[in-house]
């Protein structure tokens, strides 16, 4: 008798193609939504793969969720260190880096939540880890570009605690403001034009902030 919905994928030809599917789904759910809760039959209808799958490959929901985090997270600390490890000065390296990340937000702007959502909800181990693998590298990287600015004369002395804090709040605020931008500003969303009109403006203003 034929049967319709999701079917279970093959663990050994398609293993890898399923948990790549299930993250990716997830992360539509939470961009679309707006949202970083979703239910398991939302994630399997948008999959097009059985739920238990979820449990199969990541245990639960949230790891799932975890697994989410370490895609887009490992590959915005990954993209930062290939940035410090170049040879141009920190003023350049600063501007590459608030405007990627004015554009992974866009891309992901649930991408905040989920990391607090993560750290908050997970055991200390857990929780420890995301901190040492994402916190803390880009924390150290923002530490090392304004001393080395502030060295060279460029930079006003500042705190690169504070300045995480700009940075992350610049990229996250602005894309999880939706209803803000509707009720406020009669705009429904937002696209490509006012992305990119929203990365200079913040550039330009914190570097001005910023350098000497």
């Amino acid at each position: 008798m034929a049967t319709t919905g999701p079917k279970l994928a093959s663990v050994s030809a398609d293993g890898n193609n399923a948990c790549d599917q299930l993250i990716e789904a997830a992360s539509q759910i939470m961009r679309e939504g707006e949202t970083i809760d979703l239910s398991l039959s939302e994630l399997s209808l948008r999959a097009g793969l059985n739920s238990a799958l979820v449990k199969y490959y990541f245990g639960n929901k949230n790891g799932l969720m975890l697994a989410l985090l370490d895609r887009d997270m490992g590959n915005i600390v990954q993209s930062l260190g290939a940035l410090i490890a170049k040879d141009f000065p920190p003023a350049d390296k600063l501007r590459i880096h608030i405007g990627a990340a004015i554009d992974t937000y866009y891309a992901f702007p649930y991408l905040n939540r989920l990391l607090m959502r993560m750290v908050r909800d997970s055991g200390p181990a857990e929780a420890a880890r995301i901190a040492a693998l994402y916190l803390k590298p880009i924390s150290k990287a923002y530490d090392t570009l304004i001393t080395e600015g502030v060295k060279a004369g460029k930079f006003r002395k500042t705190d690169p605690q504070f300045f995480y804090f700009t940075v992350t709040g610049a990229a996250d605020l602005f894309y999880s403001s939706r209803l803000v931008l509707q009720h406020c500003y009669n705009q429904d969303g937002f696209d490509d034009n006012m992305r990119d009109a929203y990365r200079e403006h913040t550039i330009d203003l914190i570097m001005r902030g910023l350098l000497v």
